[in-house]
């Protein structure tokens, strides 16, 4: 902690007589100046500490000074919250970038808008902004963690910079929603496929269960036969997503009666509900919407397709939330506007498909 003491000179002046202690490793390091002004003394204190913090600066160790790529590979292995597809996906990709063969210590906030310049040729600002945000969490703690000279603020400025560019922006809210004819479509299609291989995925039973549950792809497959209440209605959805945390984020949430005799269909012929993988859903689904001609169109279009229903047939956002899972109301306030119209699904004859005991069992 710097320190300035006032100090009179002979000719009647007043000096600032400031000193900086710094301690690292064992090794105590102090230093003076004096200065006319106390302005320039406290700018002084605050650059002699910034610089003295670097690792080895006062110690004369020298300090270790990998690569980006190789801080990245750190990070993703000592994290102790599952990083989740997309962020370790995103990671990856950042590797077969030139910023990753950089060292930490010479890395620069221009290397960060270099790199966001070229992620931007063929992708969105929405999925820039999404690089960088993953990005920045190796430099939040590379520093701090581990000792690495990357500098956090680095990346603090190349994000305001990127912004001014235009070069990444916020994600939009999707509006879309499955006509009722898409789905058709799906389901026969489904349906077919299934005919034709009986151990193929039963993607109507699975697309259904989306719909009517709100249930994201990953937690679908999670669902264990000891996490489903059946009295009550509802199921323990573990692990759900939630932008402070995901592991360990479990939530009881409602089952509408629909995805209730949906699941009560399904064979019990291991722990899990849905033994399924997400990157089978993933593709069977985008084939299928690939196949039939259905643009823009994902699967998680069936988790915003439920809650639309639910506004639709007059849940308020608490009610509403209680099947989503969503922790803040205000998540669900873009639904409000929705008005009731009733309840489209009514007597929708793919229920009674996905919900019959003599489906083919893979």
């Amino acid at each position: 902690m710097g320190t300035i003491v006032e100090r009179k000179r002979k000719d009647g002046s007043v000096g600032y007589h400031a000193q900086v202690v710094v301690r690292q490793e064992g090794v105590t390091h102090r230093e003076t100046k004096t200065f006319d002004r106390k302005a320039a003394a406290n700018s002084w204190i605050a650059k002699r500490e910034r610089e003295l913090s670097a690792p080895g600066a006062v110690s004369g160790k020298k300090a270790e000074d990998p690569t980006l790529g190789a801080a990245i590979d750190r990070y993703v292995a000592e994290s102790r919250r599952a990083l989740g597809r997309t962020k370790a996906q995103v990671l990856k990709t950042i590797k077969t970038f030139d910023i990753a063969d950089k060292p930490c210590s010479t890395i620069t906030s221009a290397d960060v808008v270099a790199f966001a310049t070229e992620l931007s040729a063929g992708r969105q600002p929405q999925t820039v902004a999404n690089y960088l945000a993953h990005l920045g969490s190796v430099f939040s703690i590379a520093q701090a963690a581990w000792g690495y000279q990357l500098d956090p603020s680095s990346m603090q400025d190349a994000r305001k910079v990127t912004s001014k560019l235009g070069l990444v922006a916020k994600s939009k809210m999707r509006s879309r929603r499955p006509t009722l004819d898409e789905l058709d479509r799906l389901m026969t299609h489904f349906g077919g496929v299934r005919h034709r291989r009986p151990g193929s995925l039963p993607m109507q039973v699975i697309v259904a269960f989306a719909l009517f549950s709100t249930r994201r792809q990953e937690e679908i497959t999670r669902i264990a036969w000891a996490d489903l209440d059946e009295e009550g209605s509802r199921v323990l959805v573990r692990d759900m997503k939630n932008p402070g945390q995901k592991v360990g984020n479990d939530v009881w949430c409602e089952l509408p009666p629909e995805a209730l005799r949906i699941v009560q269909a399904q064979p019990r012929a291991g722990d899990r509900i849905f033994p399924y993988t997400t990157d089978a859903i993933s593709a069977a689904f985008t084939r299928a919407c690939a196949f039939l001609g259905i643009d823009d169109l994902t699967f998680h279009d069936l988790r915003h397709e439920g809650v639309s229903r639910l506004f639709e047939m007059g849940r308020t956002v608490p009610l509403a939330a209680s099947v989503s899972g969503h922790k803040s109301w205000s998540s669900l306030q873009r639904y409000t506007h929705i008005r009731k119209a009733g309840d489209r699904y009514a007597g929708w004859p793919w229920l009674a498909v996905v919900t019959a005991t003599d489906q083919p069992h893979s």
